[in-house]
């Protein structure tokens, strides 16, 4: 193991940038319009810079912080959900009169915490990671201040979020007493020698960590908070917590229960079938009801946490991979549809009814066509990033016996592409309801414009060419694991 401080690079370069943000906001005069978004976009792509150099270089660690393969490739798609996000970002803070400076370094801590606990390797540093991000979300989800929405949305997630970090941190305590240490590496060495003794507090710890992640992926039944929250925070911030949140709890939950509890397996794996099930079912039977589309959108979300789970449950070197290749795959198509849906929220009309889509084709045909394509990638029709990302997880699941799961999987999926089409359908064949204003055509700014380009061409050579990112992603899970 190689000792260096290269190892926290990318997360100094972000937290730099949160921290620039946050001064330039507290210098700003009232009134004044300071370019603060490009402070961030800097950050980032200095952060990505500095992931890819590091790449290949083993496994470099500064104390509990790993640069190794696996927390580099999460790195890397946290930095991409980023670029994204802060792209779509101006035209909401501009229409919703937004602290600009506070929104963004918000964004950039809630990155920071992310990439933390991608790379953390210590169960007490993931907790501080895991409260640095969640911290940071709960204010973006309430940043408009004067939406009742708003603020009972971001009051029940930090609520449930308390909740279920107590779970967490009650585990970590459960794991401590058991092993003598919080480190991974310490923890996973004590399971597979056997030095204490096998019982019901082992189980004990494991469960309680299991519910503090199942949390934060909106993991069935610890998903009661996403379609409240997701529903009313802005479109731009739902994508970045549907995305961003859930790759960074994805990244912590196979590091710890697939290296430092991998002993464990026998216990954790029935519970994660059994939640992956769950999961997958719910979400899908319940987005079809849906009608606004933040909500659907949210449940959406939970069925893919189910597929994640899937590539956990498989517990071999193409699940892990598979969990990877799904995260990016995942994150940059909803950020992509969130975008959309930022693009075409006005300040007096939401526009996230089903029925506000009606007609979209022809006010904006572009963003019509753009938001088919990510939707039907979340459906997971070839040649689109979302059908690799599936075939992959079903795959691993088929390869490790599986069968049921895999079953369930394809079944469901097949079932989500009903409230996807239903949106299409709305945009292109039907016309707006007798007596309700026609959604106006919104100016897309280049910026955003920009970024559905590239979410949009990241879509489709996922689909088309992903040979090479499956090979990236198997090759940082055999590093470690």
């Amino acid at each position: 193991m190689l000792f260096s401080m290269n190892a926290i690079v990318p997360l100094a370069c972000v937290t730099a940038a949160a921290l620039a943000a946050m001064v330039a906001e507290a210098f700003r005069t009232p009134g004044e319009r300071m370019p603060i978004a490009p402070l961030g976009l800097i950050g980032l792509v200095a952060a990505g810079i500095a992931t890819v150099l590091l790449w290949g270089h083993g496994y470099v660690s500064f104390n509990v912080v790993a640069g190794d393969d696996f927390g580099l490739f999460v790195t890397g798609v946290l930095v991409v959900i980023g670029l994204l996000t802060i792209a779509f970002s101006p035209a909401t803070i501009e229409r919703e009169q937004l602290p600009a400076g506070e929104y963004y370094a918000l964004t950039l801590f809630a990155i920071a915490g992310m990439i933390l606990m991608a790379q953390a390797t210590d169960l007490l540093v993931i907790f501080l990671a895991l409260e640095v991000l969640s911290l940071s979300v709960y204010v973006l989800t309430g940043i408009r201040r004067d939406s009742r929405a708003a603020s009972e949305a971001s009051f029940k997630y930090f609520l449930l979020g308390a909740f279920s970090s107590a779970f967490f941190l009650y585990g970590i305590a459960l794991t401590y007493a058991l092993t003598g240490s919080t480190h991974l590496d310490r923890v996973g060495q004590l399971i597979a020698g056997h030095t204490f003794g096998s019982g019901a507090m082992e189980t004990f710890a494991v469960g309680l960590l299991a519910v503090g992640f199942a949390f934060k992926v909106s993991a069935v039944p610890f998903h009661m908070w996403a379609p409240d929250a997701y529903e009313g925070a802005p479109p731009v911030v739902t994508g970045f917590m549907a995305t961003g949140v859930k790759a960074a709890a994805f990244a912590a939950f196979v590091r710890v229960f697939m290296s430092a509890f991998g002993p464990l397996s026998a216990i954790w794996v029935p519970v994660l079938w059994g939640l992956a099930v769950a999961t997958m079912i719910l979400g899908t039977v319940v987005g079809v009801m849906q009608t606004n589309v933040k909500r659907l959108l949210a449940y959406s979300s939970i069925a893919h946490a189910g597929y994640l789970l899937v590539g956990m449950v498989s517990a071999n070197a193409v699940g892990r991979a598979a969990v990877l290749f799904y995260l990016l795959a995942y994150g940059v198509t909803n950020v992509g549809a969130f975008g959309v849906l930022a693009l075409l929220e006005s300040k007096d009309r939401p526009n996230d009814e089903l029925r506000d889509l009606a007609g979209l084709w022809n006010v904006r045909p572009g963003l019509a066509a753009l938001m088919t394509v990510f939707l039907l990638s979340l459906g997971g029709f070839p040649p689109l990033a979302g059908f690799i990302g599936k075939w992959f997880i079903f795959t691993a699941a088929i390869q490790s016996g599986y069968y049921g799961l895999a079953i369930i999987g394809v079944l469901t999926s097949v079932v989500s592409v009903f409230f996807y089409l239903r949106i299409v359908v709305m945009m292109y064949m039907t016309e707006p309801e007798p007596g309700r204003a026609p959604l106006s055509a919104p100016i897309v700014p280049r910026l955003a414009g920009a970024a559905l380009g590239l979410a949009t061409i990241v879509v489709f050579y996922l689909g088309i060419l992903p040979t090479q990112l499956i090979d990236l992603a198997t090759q940082s899970v055999a590093r470690i694991f």
